[in-house]
């Protein structure tokens, strides 16, 4: 039987980018999608504590194999509902992404609500990658607002970095047992071909600053900042992106590596 794959994002259930690693998934997985309902970036762990988080079949959005809900919570919202209340069977993976925009430096990746959709699927003890594709800042804001639309160069690339994904997800699984614990945290270039090369690499350290501006007195918004990496080795995640080759690194939730007491 093929291994089943839990995917969920932090842009939205209709985001192209998810839709694009559902279809490069789907010759080799069975998919289910619990994704929000509307973006949740830079949600990282939150939970809905308060009020209720609605869940809405929708699986007319993807291929008919796929079982898909929308869900008005955070993406570790919507990974917690479908392991204890929606799934029948415990997928044998969680995958978060494709983010629209990367997910590198410790600083962006504890913000992040991609990676914390994964950091759920590993405290249900199961294997979870986030993935994350870089996009040029002159088209950042139209490929965001069109819900991951792009020109069809980009979709290219985009398609590229799925089939790319889907592989590692393969590959994971046939080695989980080292993977337990940890999240694989994967960011693809702009550019995305099939030969890219991948980099196992750290999450580099970034000093953002302030993020909010002042609007009126009292009153501030958040601001975008990119901030300066402190140190850019060239083995850091973001480091090996800017080069133009596929960042891989492992955060370790686990005590693998770690002394016994």
């Amino acid at each position: 039987m093929k291994p089943h794959a839990l995917i969920t994002n932090d842009d939205g259930i209709q985001s192209a980018f998810l839709h694009r690693l559902v279809e490069a998934l789907l010759p080799n997985f069975r998919i289910s999608v619990a994704a929000p309902a509307f973006e949740q970036s830079w949600t990282g762990r939150c939970m809905t504590r308060h009020g209720e988080v609605e869940v809405i079949h929708c699986p007319a959005q993807f291929p008919e194999t796929v079982n898909a809900w929308a869900i008005s919570g955070t993406p570790s919202d919507c990974v917690n509902i479908a392991l204890g209340n929606l799934l029948t069977e415990k997928p044998d993976i969680v995958l978060s992404g494709i983010n629209i925009g990367y997910n590198t430096t410790e600083t962006l990746i504890l913000s992040s609500g991609t990676v914390a959709g994964a950091i759920e699927g590993v405290l249900w003890d199961l294997p979870a990658m986030a993935f994350s594709k870089c996009v040029p800042n002159h088209l950042f804001d139209s490929i965001r607002d069109a819900k991951g639309q792009a020109s069809e160069e980009f979709n290219t690339s985009l398609k590229t970095a799925a089939t790319q994904a889907a592989r590692m997800a393969q590959q994971v699984l046939q080695t989980q047992e080292t993977h337990i614990g940890s999240v694989i945290n994967v960011n693809f270039p702009a550019i995305t071909k099939h030969d890219t090369p991948i980099v196992d690499t750290f999450p580099a350290k970034l000093q953002l600053g302030s993020l909010f501006t002042e609007t009126s007195p009292g009153k501030y918004n958040f601001c975008y900042s990119d901030g300066q990496v402190i140190d850019p080795h060239p083995q850091s995640d973001r480091a090996v992106l800017d080069s133009g080759r596929i960042s891989r690194s492992l955060l370790n939730f686990s005590r693998i590596g770690q002394p016994h007491e």
